[in-house]
C-alpha cells in the first residue's frame, strides 16, 4: 500500500482554516456557483449556505494559486475538460460513510433479498453514490456471509467523484473504522496492513476485484448501464430538490428489473413526489411486478 493510497483511504474531514485563507462570496458569486452546481450535478444549495460555501472554497483557491473568487469562477466557466466543475462538487458535499451504515437495510438484504430471490438468477446490485466504498463493500461481504460464492452476484459501484472512487477501489481504511462490523468479518475480508502500515486494513484483492467501480453523474443520461435488482442510492437525494429527486428516482425504475428493490437514506423520504414504487417500510421500496428468471 502506498503513502497516498493510504491517505485516500481515510475520510475526507474539514479542518480548521487559517483567517487569511477565508474568501467572501458575494450574493451574485453565490448565485453563480449555486446554478452551476444545479446545472451540472443538481446539487441544491440553498439561500444561507454562504458562508459553508465560502469555507469550503477557500482551500481550493487559495491552493490553486488564483487571486480571489473571481478569477475561480472564471476557471470554472471555461471547464472545458470538466475538471474543475467535478472539484467543485467535491467541496461541496461530505462524503461521510461507515460501513453497515443504517444496518436494517443489509438486515433486509440478507433475510428478505436473497432468501427470496429465485436461484441461481443472476443478482445486480447498484451502489450509486459510493463515496469511500464502505457501502458496496458492506454489500459485498453481505452477501458473501449468506453465500460465500457469490457467483450470481453483478455488484456496481459508482460516485461522480473521481477521488473517492479512488478511495473505494484502493479498499484502503484506518483500523478504527472496522469497529462494530460482525465477528469474523475483518480476518475474513480485509488484510492487515503492518510495519509503516500499522493501523491501516485493506480489503482482500479478490473482493476488490468482485465490485465494477465507475463515475457516474446521476443527473446524466444512464442508457450505458444494465438493469438491477437492487439499488442503492442512499443520503445522496437529500441535496437535491424535489423536482431533481422526482427526476433521479423515475431513472432508477426505469433501471429497476420488475420485483426490485430501492433503497434510499432514512433522512430521505419519497412521499412528496410522484413515482410507482411500492412502500415496504422506512427507506425501503419495491418495483412491482415478479422478478423475472433470465
Amino acid at each position: 500500500m502506498s503513502a497516498a493510497i493510504a491517505e485516500r483511504g481515510s475520510q475526507k474531514t474539514e479542518q480548521p482554516q487559517p483567517k487569511e485563507w477565508g474568501v467572501t462570496l458575494s450574493a451574485a458569486d453565490f448565485s453563480h456557483i449555486r446554478k452551476l452546481a444545479y446545472d451540472h450535478f443538481g446539487l441544491d444549495l440553498k439561500q444561507g449556505k454562504e458562508a459553508q460555501v465560502s469555507a469550503r472554497l477557500s482551500k481550493r483557491i487559495r491552493d490553486a494559486g488564483l487571486s480571489g473568487v473571481k478569477e475561480y469562477l472564471a476557471r470554472l466557466d471555461r471547464d472545458a475538460s470538466g475538471e474543475a466543475l467535478r472539484e467543485l462538487v467535491d467541496d461541496l458535499t461530505t462524503h461521510y460513510t461507515s460501513f453497515l451504515r443504517e444496518r436494517e437495510h443489509f438486515d433486509w438484504l440478507r433475510e428478505r433479498v436473497l432468501a427470496d430471490w429465485p436461484s441461481p438468477q443472476q443478482l445486480r446490485i447498484w451502489s450509486a453514490g459510493c463515496s469511500t466504498g464502505e457501502e458496496p463493500y458492506s454489500i459485498l461481504f453481505t452477501v458473501m456471509d449468506a453465500e460465500p460464492s457469490t457467483k450470481r452476484l453483478e455488484l456496481f459501484a459508482t460516485d461522480v467523484s473521481r477521488p473517492v472512487l479512488e478511495s473505494s477501489a484502493s479498499g484502503v481504511y484506518e483500523e478504527e473504522r472496522l469497529k462494530g462490523l460482525p465477528p469474523g468479518w475483518g480476518p475474513r475480508y480485509f488484510q492487515k496492513g503492518h510495519g509503516r502500515w500499522a493501523g491501516f486494513c485493506r480489503v482482500k484483492a479478490d473482493l476488490r476485484s468482485r465490485i465494477r467501480f465507475d463515475r457516474v453523474n446521476l443527473m446524466e443520461p444512464m442508457g450505458g448501464l444494465p438493469s438491477f435488482h437492487v439499488i442503492f442510492c442512499r443520503n445522496v437525494m437529500i441535496y437535491f430538490d424535489r423536482a431533481t429527486q422526482e427526476r433521479l428516482v423515475s431513472q432508477f425504475v426505469s433501471r429497476l428489473e420488475p420485483g426490485g428493490y430501492l433503497f434510499i437514506g432514512h433522512s430521505e423520504g419519497l412521499m412528496a413526489i410522484n413515482h410507482s414504487l411500492e412502500f415496504l417500510k422506512a427507506a425501503i421500496y419495491r418495483k412491482p411486478g415478479r422478478p423475472s428468471r433470465r
